[in-house]
């Protein structure tokens, strides 16, 4: 029984890293969704001129122009599932 008793706790012991990583995981999806829900907001406030700030001119203008790349396309962004409506809710 000792042999078995082992196995069980290591397996226990993988079972609890697995899950603990798992949470890590969810976690850093949910950041990562979070900051971008976030610059999509600001990006929005900047587009209206709600708000204004040195250190945003570069990353708005870079998003400037990745969407006029995008349109350039002859809309081929548009054709990808929700990839253009995303943009446009933003800049209205």
């Amino acid at each position: 029984m000792g042999l078995l008793d082992k196995v069980k706790a290591g397996a226990e012991q993988a079972a609890s890293s697995a899950r603990e990583q798992a949470q890590t995981v969810a976690a850093k999806r949910e950041l990562s969704q979070a900051y971008n829900d976030l610059g999509k907001t600001v990006f929005g406030l900047v587009e209206r001129g709600e708000v204004s700030h040195g250190d945003l001119a570069a990353g708005v203008d870079h998003v400037r122009e990745l969407q006029a790349r995008l349109a350039g396309d002859g809309g081929a962004a548009d054709a990808g599932a929700g990839s253009g409506s995303d943009e446009a809710d933003i800049v209205e």
